[in-house]
């Protein structure tokens, strides 16, 4: 029986280059099966967009994916086929049917059936636009998923004018946010019928369905401008009728998972009066909005931070109960991410966690779960590639079937007022340059509260095997050590952060000898962007620099990113609608030391990206460019924040190779001889 795995290139030593993305095969989205039984899942490779009329002259290469399933016991197999993609594996509650989403015909993303034991797939919707979020309701009878439906947006292709009325109208991966939000649909199995069940006012976030099916429960806002400032409400909408407020949140939801007993509900969130830099935990509400913090005592924020570039399709991690009394979920520990248990005794005042399945070394990066314990999961280390596992037994072989043989990393830690950081080196093979010292590259991660640490990372594996050492670290700020360690940066980007940065790269360059510290770079994404601006900008110390969807400017990024409205608050206590507080922002901002900046700098960028808005590199651009620094500007169209992760593939080989190109031009030679 076949099993998902890359094509069947080599395996030998050889380096990776940028085109060995093309060779690896993504797993995603593992649904387990209502007996716990068996595993479906999403896999994704990179194909020619036509392969009935491929160009040899203009490679097309994009991502395609199929579902896999496993048998009772046995190794996965493919379960759909065809050249368009199929995602969104859903398992009918009595197992005999997979719901799941397909791109064909000129149709996006919409909702099909098909027979677990063999047949055609039946297609349930023709909407012009994409089905998302599908679940079946627990009784079996209904398929809900949320979608605009037939809406139509052709104001631009008119040249219309855009009229703008609310706080939020362009959103990252999503570009113009539609006029209406979309809708939560229902398909009725028993009557063979598709009806728009409910029109939120705001748009619904998340949503789930109530045991005894008699309605769901779903996350959205009171107001757009609530929605723009994370003040997220639990509202209770019945098979017929409208819905009712059911909380006072008035803070972040990130998801809502109703209890067995049908009257309370988990949330993963944060109180009222905790912003962005607060762990995210769980809270159980009852009725009365009676609340009690289902894992308190564990300093660490619910579901997995921790940063790779290998995660291509959907990755669940929304908390699963077990039992009455139960509730498993995942959560970021250092750089690991693994499954906890939080339990609560009757009449308890708070909950308590144990540990379910956490390995230090790895990474859980998505799971789902049945109530008696069964789990499928998606497991990874920083030299392991993603692969998917059944209770317990990984029913892939992906990573015995990459074309190149990874490196494992090399832990360092670092001193700080808070005690010890850590991060990791990744170094060339010994082979490598007969021994001579190797270009130091400093990586900083995005966030600034993510984490990196022991998720796969082909870029990573990447820069080494090309022949440069990757110093890489959790400074201050990096989720996964406890709140103090994330509070340390409150209200102060680019201080104790950037101390324990270089801290930490002085630390390798004095622990690890083949790193030459004469050929050096600094280089990092979003926040890391930030950071790699403000460090050149503050030290001449580096010899090259790669910022990547980056912030220089904090003013105008508060009126231009998606989540501009609030995030200063959250972040530094300070709004760029204070007028006492823009010069504080303008004194966070790179742009005002730009001057000190001659550090060769790669800039790059994607012209969708609503996060950190392309104006934020133009800006850093033009300086650079009037102040006579070498400069190279790389602006990809089509793409937002999300390029390096799951961006277009041709367009993610681009990106790396423009990395390798800028760094062997600057680091190639000791510094001085250019």
């Amino acid at each position: 029986m076949p099993t998902p795995s890359s094509p069947a290139l080599p395996r030998t030593a050889d380096a990776p280059t940028p085109l060995s993305l093309l060779a690896l095969a993504f797993p995603s989205d593992p649904r387990i099966s209502p007996d716990g039984r068996r595993v479906a899942f999403v896999l994704s490779r990179v194909e020619e967009e036509d392969p009935h009329a491929v160009d040899e002259a203009f490679a097309r290469p994009r991502y395609k994916s199929h579902i896999w399933l496993t048998g009772d016991g046995g190794a996965a197999r493919p379960f759909t086929a065809g050249e368009g993609r199929d995602s969104a594996p859903r398992w009918s509650p009595d197992a005999e049917y997979l719901a799941f989403v397909r791109d064909s015909g000129g149709f996006r993303s919409q909702l099909h059936l098909l027979p677990v034991g063999g047949g055609e797939a039946r297609r349930l919707t023709h909407l012009k636009h994409a089905v998302q979020d599908v679940q079946w309701s627990p009784d079996g009878r209904y398929l809900s998923f949320l979608s605009t439906g037939d809406d139509e947006d052709r104001r631009d292709e008119r040249g219309e004018p855009r009229v703008i009325t609310t706080p939020r109208y362009r959103f990252n991966g999503q570009d113009w946010l539609p006029e209406r939000p979309a809708r939560l649909w229902r398909y009725d199995m028993q009557d063979d019928r598709l009806e728009e069940w409910h029109l939120p006012a705001v748009a619904m976030t998340a949503y789930a369905w109530r045991p005894d099916s008699s309605g769901v429960l779903f996350v959205s806002a009171v107001t757009d401008l609530n929605a723009a400032h994370w003040q997220q409400e639990v509202f209770g909408l019945p098979l017929e009728g409208t819905p009712t407020q059911l909380t006072h949140w008035n803070s972040a939801i990130s998801a809502v998972v109703p209890h067995p007993d049908g009257e309370r509900f988990a949330v993963v969130g944060r109180p009222e009066g905790q912003g962005n830099t607060e762990h995210t935990h769980l809270y159980l509400i009852g009725p009365g909005d009676r609340m009690i913090h289902l894992d308190g005592g564990h300093d660490h924020p619910v579901g997995n931070a921790v940063g790779g570039d290998c995660h291509v399709g959907a990755m669940p991690d929304r908390p699963v109960w077990l039992d009455d009394h139960t509730l498993l979920f995942s959560a970021t520990v250092r750089g690991s991410c693994g499954l906890f248990l939080a339990s609560l005794a009757p009449d308890a005042a708070e909950g308590a966690v144990t540990t379910h399945d956490h390995r230090p070394d790895g990474v859980i990066a998505a799971f789902t779960a049945v109530p008696g314990g069964g789990v499928a999961l998606l497991r990874e280390q920083a030299h392991v590639f993603p692969e998917v596992e059944l209770n317990g037994v990984t029913v892939t072989d992906l990573n015995a079937r990459l074309p190149f043989a990874a490196r494992v990393p090399t832990r360092m830690t670092f001193s700080t007022p808070l005690g010890d950081g850590e991060g990791w080196v990744l170094l060339p093979d010994e082979a490598h340059g007969n021994g001579d010292p190797v270009p130091a590259l400093l990586n900083i991660h995005g966030g600034p509260h993510t984490d990196y640490g022991h998720a796969f990372t082909h870029e990573f594996q990447l820069l080494a095997a090309q022949g440069y050492g990757v110093c890489y670290s959790n400074p201050r700020g990096s989720i996964g050590y406890g709140q103090a360690w994330v509070d340390a940066i409150h209200g102060r980007w680019g201080s104790v952060d950037m101390d324990d940065l270089l801290a930490f790269f002085d630390t390798c360059l004095e622990q690890s000898p083949r790193l030459d510290p004469a050929r050096t770079a600094v280089m990092g994404g979003s926040y890391g962007g930030f950071m790699t601006n403000w460090i050149t900008a503050h030290t001449p110390r580096f010899h090259a620099a790669i910022t990547d969807r980056s912030i220089c400017n904090l003013i105008s990024f508060a009126g231009t990113s998606d989540i501009g409205l609030r995030f200063w608050e959250d972040e530094l206590g300070l709004s760029v609608t204070r007028r006492a507080d823009t010069a504080a922002l303008w004194n966070m901002s790179p742009l005002q030391y730009v001057e000190s900046v001659h550090t060769p700098t790669l800039i790059v960028h994607s012209a969708l990206d609503h996060r950190c808005p392309v104006e934020q590199a133009e800006q850093w651009y033009a300086a650079l460019t009037q102040l006579g620094v070498p400069t190279r500007f790389v602006r990809f169209p089509g793409e937002d924040h999300e390029l390096s992760r799951s961006g277009r593939p041709d367009r993610r080989i681009r990106r790396l190779q423009e990395t390798l190109d800028w760094l062997e031009q600057w680091l190639d030679t000791p510094a001085g001889s250019h």
